[in-house]
């Protein structure tokens, strides 16, 4: 009798703070104010997430650092070279042709371009440096956000691990996910910061929703929106939802001058975008270029890859059962709207939503297990449950990142580890155009300022037409079957000047190499006399 009682207090207590914290997040569960003394002079103890965060900080830095050059950094540190040679009018990131209207070219890229030209460091040098930030804006977002929903000092502690563990039994390392693998390998990219945009965000305008900030507040809110949609446009279409879900949950009564203020952090957002000189956001909408890559984010991988933040949904069914219009299980029904609208239009795109469709279940299930004890039933249930998938997930990271020998019936992957080819940039000039259709190089040689003939990942600032072109001639080229008349012919028409050889395939007619890798066998060769 006096457990149940206990018990039905407590979540009594717990729905009470719910309600004062939705009225007012910055005075909810607070007392008397201290005084000057007592703020200032009284020795203060770090919170447990300052702690977290910064040994995570450091971690992480540390193992991105150590990964040589993979994946999408190359356009990225391209683009960067690019604004720094030619800042108000940068060539394409990968191709020798103007890059006027390529989305690369977002605020973040020029700002970092524009450092690189001051400080007389390399593109890839300043992006490389620029994943320090990335990260810091990310942990300081989750701590903003998690204030919005809770005052425990553990809530962003828990969110945290859950963001970073609680994804599938497979690690994923696509641009926009956060799992701790992909961030070891993705975290200079500007999703990273667009993501840590975003939580700020959605901190700031979970507060003016809540205590109706001035016309200011919300023209931050709309910059940083217009930010997002020019730095990465699919992480915006989640921004977008989450400020919606956010406003039509917590919005403390509606009347003109409340409409007026959120027409205005519309108008500002739109305004950045339409204005940004480089590229037409909205010209994007359209575009199905890229769309045929990412139809592997759907599929088995719906639970290979994000299975363990099924977790959380209870959690998101608590909050939901409490207050019918609470912003995370509106958040989570958008976003899986968006991803279901990328599958069923085959505009595979928008399956990059899964990085932040994720966000609503880790932090509901990081509110739900920092609650005052004691616990009911169904909570403990949770925990446990939450408690186990966390441990598959840190196995599944770890080995994601250091091999591991088998364990048991567990199937783990290691995510493999790119060759360097800072010894290629050691020979060839930035500006230079290199003749290769090997998968790795053609990726990571763009980071060091070479061109290709070819694009890796299509720019929708090339037509259809020059990219099927381009992408022929380097087929032609590499033919067993190319004559040395064919051959020189793409290497004048293309002013190519170097090509990179795999192991095994034939030197180009009048080539020279110039070095060998000795661990690959792969080939720089001359195409000069």
């Amino acid at each position: 009798m006096t457990d149940a009682t206990t018990d039905t207090r407590t979540i009594g207590a717990d729905h009470a703070r719910d309600a004062d914290h939705a009225r007012d997040p910055d005075t909810a569960g607070r007392g008397r104010q201290p005084g000057w003394r007592e703020r200032y002079l009284r020795p203060r103890r770090p919170s447990p997430y300052v702690v977290v965060a910064g040994v995570f900080f450091v971690l992480v830095n540390v193992l991105a650092w150590r990964n040589n050059i993979i994946s999408d950094f190359g356009q990225h540190a391209s683009a960067v070279e690019r604004v720094k040679a030619h800042p108000l009018h940068p060539a394409n990131p990968l191709v020798d042709l103007p890059g006027t209207d390529s989305p690369y070219y977002s605020p973040l890229i020029v700002v970092l371009g524009i450092i690189a030209k001051a400080t007389g460091l390399a593109g890839w040098q300043v992006l490389r440096g620029w994943g320090a930030v990335n990260l810091a804006v990310l942990l300081t977002g989750v701590a903003a956000f998690s204030r919005t929903l809770s005052r425990n000092r553990w809530v962003p502690v828990l969110a945290l691990a859950a963001m970073m563990l609680l994804w599938g039994i497979r690690p994923a390392a696509w641009s926009g996910f956060l799992d701790v693998s992909a961030m070891t390998r993705n975290l200079t990219f500007p999703s990273a910061f667009a993501i840590g945009l975003t939580l700020h965000t959605w901190a700031l305008t979970a507060r003016a929703a809540r205590r109706r900030c001035s016309p200011l507040t919300h023209v931050v809110v709309g910059v940083s929106m217009g930010l997002i949609l020019l730095i990465h446009p699919i992480t915006s279409i989640g921004a977008a939802a989450g400020i919606a879900a956010i406003v039509a949950g917590w919005q403390r009564g509606w009347d003109r001058r409340v409409a007026a203020r959120w027409l205005l952090t519309v108008g500002v957002a739109v305004a950045i975008a339409v204005l940004w000189p480089y590229y037409d956001v909205f010209g994007l909408a359209g575009d199905t270029t890229v769309d045929k890559f990412h139809k592997a984010l759907y599929g088995r991988r719906l639970v290979t890859w994000y299975g363990l933040s099924a977790v959380g949904i209870p959690a998101l069914v608590m909050r939901w059962r409490r207050h019918r219009m609470d912003p995370l299980p509106l958040l989570w029904l958008a976003d899986i709207a968006i991803a279901a609208y990328g599958w069923f239009s085959g505009h595979y795109t928008y399956g990059r939503i899964f990085g932040l469709l994720l966000f609503p279940p880790q932090f509901a299930l990081a509110v739900e297990l920092t609650r005052a004890r004691p616990w009911p039933v169904a909570r403990k249930v949770l925990a446990a449950v939450a408690a186990a998938a966390a441990c598959l997930g840190l196995l599944v990271q770890t080995a994601a990142i250091v091999r591991l020998p088998p364990i048991g019936p567990v199937r783990l992957t290691h995510l493999v580890t790119w060759p360097s080819y800072a010894w290629v940039a050691d020979r060839v000039p930035v500006g230079d155009t290199v003749l290769t259709d090997d998968f790795h190089a053609t990726h990571v040689l763009p980071a060091y300022g070479m061109f290709l003939v070819s694009d890796t990942w299509p720019d929708p600032s090339l037509t259809p037409q020059v990219r099927d072109r381009r992408a022929h001639d380097v087929r032609v080229y590499f033919s067993p079957h190319a004559t040395a008349s064919v051959q020189r012919l793409i290497a004048t028409r293309y002013h190519a000047r170097w090509a990179f050889l795999d192991r095994g395939q034939p030197v180009p007619y009048g080539g020279r190499v110039v070095a060998v890798h000795h661990a690959t066998g792969e080939r720089l060769v001359s195409l000069t006399p």
